[in-house]
């Protein structure tokens, strides 16, 4: 079993190495095979077919799976490194750690957004943007999304949050927002002039490439989602008689039938069902302070 840290716990040394894995990974033509797959799989409410990613009960179990393909991949280049993750209800400042030019550089200049600091500056020439929906060739962001300022989640939203015990609720997609763990967390309950409610709120507060269905382009995707996946593990504990919904195949006549997996039904692209990845399975565990 191996740990994944905070952050702001980090060594330099360690900063260092996860840095130099992920720019590995970008070289190899790995990392942007990450992008795709995190684009392919973000089917909206108005789209058709099968939704895996996002607006969908698999959010979290889906994410999981992709976070953990991309974990052995940097360890198949750097065996040592974990995944760290951040939590933004702490360190939730433009010049907090995880901005630091040692690891995954600052904000945006104002004038287009290119992060013009740290080792994912397109000037330091291994960071080039080659998959997404914009023609920028280089990694932005916008903070606070200036043109209408947001903050990022407080621990008092997020522990609101956590007092839900229902995992999901029909229709399943982005309009389940009465009540519903997933759907809270994900951010659909509170329209996009206010920023959404946590998870979508913080990829609109960092801005730029994060705010698309590419947003792994950013480096930061991966610390957000893995903070995203233990606060999963802490509502799992906070609620150990509430499972995964829905639990069976929905019916035919549902509307939702053929867009919506099930417990036990397999997860594209890798056919992983949601029962498979609602523990650890002892491979990590967070360490969380």
């Amino acid at each position: 079993m191996y740990i994944r840290q905070n952050q702001k716990n980090m060594t330099r040394a360690q900063r260092a190495t996860f840095v130099r894995a992920v720019l590995k990974l970008k070289g190899k033509g790995v990392y942007d095979e990450f992008v795709r797959i995190h684009g392919q799989y973000y089917v909206s409410d108005g789209d058709t077919g099968l939704r895996v990613g996002h607006m969908t009960p698999t959010f979290f179990p889906w994410h999981r799976r992709l976070l953990l393909e991309f974990e052995r991949a940097l360890q198949s280049v750097e065996p040592s490194v974990t995944l760290p993750y951040w939590d933004w209800t702490r360190d939730n400042s433009k010049t907090s750690s995880i901005w630091a030019s040692d690891f995954l550089g600052g904000d945006g200049r104002a004038s287009d957004g290119q992060v013009m600091t740290g080792p994912f500056a397109y000037s330091y020439g291994k960071w080039p943007i080659s998959v997404g929906v914009t023609e920028e060739k280089y990694l932005t962001r916008q903070f606070g999304r200036p043109d209408r300022p947001i903050a990022l989640p407080t621990k008092a939203e997020l522990d609101k949050v956590l007092q839900d015990p229902l995992y999901d609720a029909a229709p399943w997609n982005s309009t389940a927002t009465t009540r519903g763990f997933r759907n809270r967390l994900e951010g659909w309950t509170v329209g996009e002039a206010q920023g959404g409610f946590l998870h979508n709120r913080v990829h609109q507060w960092i801005g730029g490439h994060m705010t698309g269905a590419t947003s792994p382009n950013d480096p930061v995707f991966w610390l957000h989602h893995a903070f995203i996946d233990l606060v999963w593990l802490r509502w799992q504990r906070m609620h150990p008689k509430s499972g995964y919904l829905p639990a069976r195949p929905l019916a035919a006549s549902d509307p939702e039938h053929g867009r919506v997996i099930s417990f036990n039904e397999p997860m594209p692209p890798w056919k992983t069902k949601p029962s498979e990845v609602m523990s650890l399975h002892n491979a990590y565990r967070y360490e969380e302070n």
